[in-house]
């Protein structure tokens, strides 16, 4: 049996907020596998144990270029260690400057962004002049180029920590400031479900079905619980499926705005800033009385 350290433990209760004697249990019998124990705690404490989104901690901003036809556009994220920083000026003129050439340049990766043009140099040195004059890191994380089938739509929300970017074919402004404002708000995972992995789907109907059989649910309706479960799960998670949100009688689904509109959406992308990346979190009281324990073991000697 894999040995399960207080390491795992506490990296699971940092993934979780599960207690730590929950998160123990749950490595044991998943020996010691951290995904698994993860689905375990999901089965027993419910979506309770699933905070990683709530504690993304990395700072920066969403930036977005849309052409003036509207049909070629940009969204990208630049990251900076604190959010004093991400208001920054500078820092500003150098996420859009970069959001503008991936527009006019469509750039393969980061790499080939950074070497752009910008200025005397490039998008590298000028980030690099830009960390040696605020003495903080920052870093070009990712970026989508769209050549628009309708025609492109942005929103920016929370300080430009949150942006959307939105291929609407036919509709009209209005519709497309929603839906923008719509994704914004409720964070679709993808537009219907074949943007969906089967992998997660997957994950959903086992975490479904050992719930219903844990809450003594007969074996037999243990495959029909499980598809409904993943068929709500669908409806939550992709755009076509959720419901409006400033839909009046509180019941209509994107996709039937749509179609009551005679529009459609081509594409979208979504960006949170920080979104999947873990900040290290520094215990100061902690640090402190090891850096005190550490000057009085120099000073003993």
């Amino acid at each position: 049996m894999a040995e399960i350290t207080a390491g795992m433990v506490k990296e699971l209760r940092e993934k979780t907020d599960a207690p730590m004697m929950e998160c123990k249990k749950a490595l044991t019998e998943a020996a010691g596998d951290m995904a698994k124990a993860e689905e375990i705690l999901r089965v027993k404490l419910g979506n309770k144990a699933s905070k990683a989104a709530a504690r993304v901690a990395a700072e920066g901003v969403v930036s977005i270029h849309i052409s003036a036809d509207g049909k070629t556009g940009s969204i990208l994220e630049i990251n900076s260690e604190t959010d004093f920083v991400a208001k920054n000026e500078d820092f500003l003129k150098l996420a859009a400057d970069a959001a503008r050439l991936v527009a006019e340049n469509n750039p393969a990766d980061v790499a080939a962004l950074s070497a752009l043009p910008l200025g005397e140099g490039t998008v590298e040195s000028t980030r690099s002049a830009l960390v040696g004059k605020i003495g903080e890191n920052m870093s070009l994380r990712r970026f989508v180029r769209v050549a628009a089938q309708g025609k492109l739509q942005s929103y920016i929300h929370g300080g430009a920590k949150v942006g959307v970017l939105i291929d609407l074919v036919g509709g009209d402004e209005q519709l497309a400031k929603d839906l923008a404002m719509h994704i914004a708000a409720s964070k679709p995972k993808s537009l219907d479900a074949s943007g969906v992995s089967a992998e997660l789907l997957d994950t959903e109907r086992r975490i479904a079905i050992e719930k219903a059989r844990e809450s003594g649910k007969p074996e037999a309706m243990l495959e029909k619980i499980a598809e409904g479960t993943v068929q709500k799960y669908l409806k939550d998670v992709t755009l076509l499926g959720q419901v409006f949100v400033k839909a009046e009688d509180g019941k209509q689904t994107i996709e039937q705005l749509l179609k009551a509109k005679g529009a459609s959406v081509a594409s979208f992308t979504l960006y949170v800033v920080g979104e999947g990346i873990e900040k290290k979190v520094t215990d100061f009281a902690a640090e402190v009385a090891e850096q005190q324990a550490a000057a009085a073991a120099a000073a003993a000697r």
